[in-house]
């Protein structure tokens, strides 16, 4: 596949629940580039995580076409196309009776990876996102911080060095400061390991700071398609009512009465 050949294309893609009024997506066009970073912003409802979905085929269209890598996803085998991504949910979706080391050890042992390139590995990618693995892996996610969690999240996706990155609004349950950390340590990750990600937010600020590209939709539909610099300078209304959340508000003086 050359480099200017879309690594994910949707082709008037639809997505209805049976006997749904409204489908969820309609006939949406998009093509994702590899190694870029792709955001889906919008409000909760309005199709981000139904089209995440359909790139790894845990949902398939009702209309039209999703392809990866040139092949239509239901030619795909299902376990064969989600073991060659990397999938980040909310509160990292980490199976509660592993331990740190089993969870992001999974995919590369279902992989058939040899014990000790797999010991080399979680050691490797819980460096990566600043863990250590003497210190952590032998733990339960219950005993690790909600930032910790996502770390090991991210260690998990990347272990089998699959070549794309799903993300559900990773970030989404933590609190601000430990939210814009992860942020600045995964936008240094993505240019180190060059990966393609496609990242869910209905964050304005996350979407900016990580994108390359930020697609927002709006009832299923993609309003808006460009670049931070471009979402910046746009007077599509809805992309200016994000922006304006960006605005502080003057704070309020108060005199001293007393």
């Amino acid at each position: 596949m050359s480099a200017d050949t879309p690594f994910v294309q949707f082709r008037r893609v639809s997505f209805a629940l049976p006997g749904a009024p409204q489908p969820i997506i309609s006939a949406l066009d998009l093509e994702i580039f590899r190694g870029e970073t792709l955001v889906l912003l919008g409000a909760s409802g309005c199709g981000k995580t139904t089209t995440l979905r359909l790139i790894n085929r845990m949902l398939l269209p009702t209309g039209g076409e999703v392809l990866v890598e040139g092949m239509a996803t239901r030619e795909w085998d299902a376990i064969r196309l989600r073991r060659s991504m990397g999938y980040v949910i909310q509160e990292a979706g980490l199976f509660p009776h592993f331990t740190v080391e089993r969870n992001v050890a999974l995919v590369p042992a279902l992989e058939g990876w040899t014990e000790a390139r797999v010991r080399e590995r979680v050691r490797e990618m819980l460096a990566l996102v600043g863990l250590d693995a003497a210190t952590f892996g032998s733990r339960y996610p219950r005993e690790l911080s909600g930032g910790q969690r996502q770390r090991v999240g991210v260690a998990r996706a990347l272990a089998a060095d699959p070549p794309l990155l799903l993300m559900d609004e990773p970030f989404g349950a933590l609190d601000p400061l430990t939210r814009a950390a992860l942020q600045n340590e995964f936008a240094g990750l993505r240019e180190r390991l060059g990966k393609t990600v496609v990242f869910v937010t209905h964050d304005v600020r996350e979407a900016l700071r990580l994108a390359s590209r930020i697609a927002l939709m709006q009832a299923g539909r993609i309003i808006l398609l460009a670049t931070p610099a471009e979402f910046m300078s746009t007077t599509e209304p809805l992309a200016r009512a994000y922006l304006e959340t960006l605005e502080l508000p003057e704070p309020t003086h108060h005199r001293d009465t007393n």
